[in-house]
């Protein structure tokens, strides 16, 4: 991931320059300079434009091609890009032959239905030995979306400046939430008796519902973590709702221990085997 995204970063400013060499290339008929020319050296001139232009463009489509290549990989899609460059280098600098440039950078785009801007300073210090580089601040900004854990995620990866995990943890998190909701939305069709999703598939929680015991229900809740290092796991819990007179008889404690038992199940067989699994062994209807 990390060497894509570097990657993905050149293209994007190789793309911006090419741009802006094909926007100053001169026209078909326009004259370079005030002086008169012969038909030989304007059929020439031309030409070489032409030939320019042609071999820039072809270098474009390419460079586009391999971008939304590694889009259609990163599930990331930058839609806007600007870039503004400010020479910091001193008098005192120079003649230490040091050059100090921050770069500002602004972009929007989206991962999956996620949509995101960025603002962003680079700042890079050069020297005949070593060139170094360092992200000196970093806002994101995020439109209100479904993804609610992602809140605490976003102000860490601000106070670290920390570009590349944004992007690394937010491709992930968007697989997982996917993942999530499809694996939900497969049981609710399969079981549409006994599986509750409160607010539709995009919902954290599933609740299984017993057929033939009213009132026992299990919770299972989804949540998708991003611990301090901008890894993302999936974490499953087991939430128990049994009438009082059903955990009075209860005296072997199953019902204690279910949470613990299910995060083993978990370990054991993975999460959709495992939903399946309680599905049919606590919450279908008993056959006479």
């Amino acid at each position: 991931m990390e060497a894509e995204w570097a990657e993905i970063r050149a293209l994007e400013t190789e793309i911006a320059v090419l741009r802006r060499a094909c926007e100053e290339l001169p026209g078909p008929r326009e004259e370079t300079s005030g002086a008169q020319k012969s038909v030989p050296e304007i059929y020439q001139s031309e030409s070489e434009a032409w030939e320019s232009s042609k071999d820039l463009r072809l270098q474009l489509g390419h460079l586009e091609s391999e971008l939304s290549f590694l889009s259609m990989i990163t599930g990331i899609n930058i839609r806007n890009y600007t870039k503004e460059t400010e020479d910091l280098t001193s008098t005192e600098m120079t003649e230490r032959n040091i050059k100090k440039v921050l770069q500002k950078h602004r972009l929007s785009g989206n991962c999956c239905k996620v949509t995101f801007q960025l603002e962003f300073q680079v700042l890079e210090i050069q020297n005949e030995e070593s060139f170094s580089s360092v992200v000196t601040d970093l806002n994101i900004i995020m439109e209100p979306t479904e993804y609610s854990e992602l809140g605490e995620f976003v102000s860490r990866a601000e106070e670290r400046k920390d570009l590349f995990m944004f992007f690394r943890s937010l491709h992930f998190f968007v697989e997982w939430y996917e993942y999530r909701k499809r694996t939900f939305k497969h049981f609710k069709e399969k079981y549409p008796n006994v599986v509750q999703l409160s607010e539709g598939a995009s919902s954290s929680c599933m609740g299984l519902r017993s057929t033939s015991q009213p009132g026992f229900e299990l919770v299972i809740v989804w949540r998708i973590h991003i611990d301090e290092e901008g890894k993302v796991l999936p974490k499953l819990d087991l939430l128990t709702k049994i009438p009082q007179q059903a955990l009075q008889l209860d005296r072997k404690r199953v019902t204690e221990s279910a949470p613990r038992s299910f995060r083993t199940l978990l370990g054991v067989l993975g999460i959709e085997a495992s939903l399946e699994s309680l599905i049919k062994s606590l919450c279908m209807e008993k056959k006479d």
